[in-house]
């Protein structure tokens, strides 16, 4: 019987769930854009008073800590913080393809694959992708394959996968399979999935079984890519190429 609240803002979307026990879990998934500052609390507050528990009731927190948009992860890191050191819970780190994953593999289309062997590729803009290899495990888990990697849509390995998924395939297509002899087809294909708390709840949910959690003074964002600020003539590159899609 575990009841965490998971949090989610390291995309365009705020998300929050909350698991009670065996129950379904509540859950608030928008997309919101810049505006996730002036939603997060109010939902939490919202979903905490929904279930009629408060946030001493809770095992500890789960949070997406990226990568995604440095801006949304900040936030969410530090409504995290703020919650966790009140109400002295432990917190949950999940890194947002880990949440990807735990979805996809659930999702009726991947399970009639039956795919072993998969890849999540998601858009990090600045024309890269991050992505990583995951391989299920006999309970049906995704178990990741080595480190999250940043690189050009050209880079991404698909030697073995048998499924890609993630929002990479809309952005960048046909690109993602120049260096590969691998071709997939639609059925082997899942473009829309995407970031969201019920990701991030499943990760947290084992993660608090395995002993992961930790202290809150321990927390920090997963940003893969060091270079945040860019020069003028970056911007301007970055902004026409955001203009012609």
């Amino acid at each position: 019987m575990t009841r965490i609240l998971a949090i989610d803002t390291s995309s365009a979307w705020c998300s929050v769930a909350l698991s009670l026990d065996d129950n379904e879990p509540l859950f608030r998934h928008e997309p919101v854009s810049a505006g996730a500052s002036q939603l997060l609390l109010p939902w939490i507050e919202e979903i905490l008073i929904d279930a009629d528990i408060s946030l001493h009731d809770l095992d500890a927190i789960a949070i997406g800590v990226g990568p995604g948009a440095f801006t949304g992860i900040r936030l969410g890191l530090a409504v995290t913080q703020g919650l966790a050191i009140s109400a002295q819970l432990p917190v949950l780190p999940i890194a947002s393809l880990d949440a990807i994953a735990s979805q996809l593999v659930l999702s009726p289309q991947f399970k009639s694959s039956h795919a072993s062997i998969f890849s999540v590729a998601v858009d990090a803009r600045m024309d890269e992708i991050y992505w990583v290899k995951y391989q299920t495990t006999a309970l049906g888990l995704p178990s990741r394959l080595g480190n999250i990697q940043l690189t050009k849509p050209e880079k991404l390995d698909l030697s073995g996968v048998q499924f890609l998924a993630g929002s990479a395939i809309n952005e960048y297509g046909e690109r993602l399979f120049t260096s590969n002899s691998l071709k997939l087809s639609a059925p082997f294909l899942d473009k829309k999935i995407g970031i969201s708390a019920l990701g991030v709840l499943d990760c947290g949910k084992k993660d608090l079984l395995d002993g992961k959690q930790i202290v809150i003074s321990d927390l920090e964002p997963l940003y893969i890519r060091n270079k945040v600020a860019l020069t003028t003539e970056e911007r301007s590159i970055l902004y026409k190429a955001e203009i012609t899609r």
